[in-house]
């Protein structure tokens, strides 16, 4: 099994090195010249030469690359073009918005969509297996951008239930920072609860078909902790795969839905270093995006291992 172990540490390791050298191509080789774009057409020579020395264009692409990578190993995400600031302090402050709102997306599209999977599962072919999958199919079509501006008109225009958008600071309260935060989550949360619904669904069933369900029903086992004890846990083997799958999904739509409630995250970040031209940021910023998918999904496969005995036992 610690072969295994290293085997897919080393994966990640090698994808992340992948990704690092393509996002750096990819910008190096991109047409025009940085300097140039950010100057203006109109700048006089001298000042686009001191940018680019100030950028490191005047030394070879491998010298820059292992520049950036080293730095990034140390922590040393470079300086702003546009900010004028270390990108890393950027990062931070952003984070600070983006990660509760990923994290709670995530628990409510987990607790909804594995809850009501497995309960269809049992209840399979009555009214509520008809509507939540139903539900799931509609889940599926919308948008989660457009799932937002649907929640501001009715739960924030309509029902005043929540703010509109903006995000108040954390120095205002862990209350008034969630509240904030839950109609954003919950666009977000739907699509992926949808695909994890009919994904549970579906794997649960499967469980409840084996034998071992059957003697246990057979023996006088209560329904329920069949369910919960047995089958859910056999069951989460593909859970956890389209769980992972569904991350750069999440980080994606996180962009979209930032936009559309105005909160200051990563989403406003990257936009705004587009717009902008802040190739720095650019950069560091689909590295650390790119990366965080790779970990994810890594560490998903590490919990697979941890969790399933066949996977043990093949080790």
């Amino acid at each position: 099994m610690i072969f295994r172990i290293i085997g897919r540490v080393s994966s990640i390791l090698i994808s992340l090195l992948v990704v690092s050298v393509a996002i750096f191509l990819i910008l190096e080789l991109l047409p025009g010249d940085p300097a140039a774009i950010l100057l203006g057409t109109s700048a006089q020579e001298d000042t686009l030469q001191a940018l680019r020395q100030q950028m490191g264009l005047d030394r070879p692409m491998i010298v820059r690359y292992a520049e950036w990578a080293g730095g990034i190993l140390h922590g040393d995400f470079g300086l702003s073009t546009i900010y004028h600031v270390p990108v890393s302090s950027l990062i931070v402050d952003r984070l600070t918005v983006t990660a509760p709102l990923a994290l709670m997306a995530i628990l409510l599209a987990a607790i909804t969509g594995v809850g009501c999977g497995a309960i269809a599962a049992a209840d399979r072919g009555r009214n509520f297996d008809r509507v939540t999958r139903a539900v799931s199919q509609i889940g599926l079509a919308i948008p989660n951008f457009w799932l937002g501006l649907l929640f501001i008109f009715l739960f924030a225009l309509k029902l005043q239930w929540f703010p509109a958008g903006d995000f108040p600071g954390w120095s205002s309260g862990v209350a008034a920072c969630l509240k904030s935060l839950f109609l954003p989550a919950l666009a977000l949360a739907c699509p992926l609860a949808a695909v994890l619904f009919r994904v549970s669904r579906a794997a649960t069933l499967e469980v409840i078909r084996t034998d071992f369900v059957r003697m246990a029903l057979a023996k006088g086992v209560p329904r329920p902790r069949i369910l919960w004890r047995h089958a859910l846990p056999n069951a989460m083997q593909p859970i956890l795969t389209v769980l992972g799958l569904q991350i750069a999904v999440l980080v994606g739509g996180a962009i979209l839905v930032e936009s559309v409630f105005n909160l200051p995250g990563m989403g406003q970040l990257v936009l705004n270093a587009m717009m902008q031209r802040d190739f720095v940021v650019i950069r560091d910023l689909a590295l650390l995006l790119s990366g965080f998918v790779i970990i994810v999904n890594g560490g998903i496969d590490l919990v697979q291992l941890a969790i399933d005995p066949r996977q043990r036992r093949e080790g």
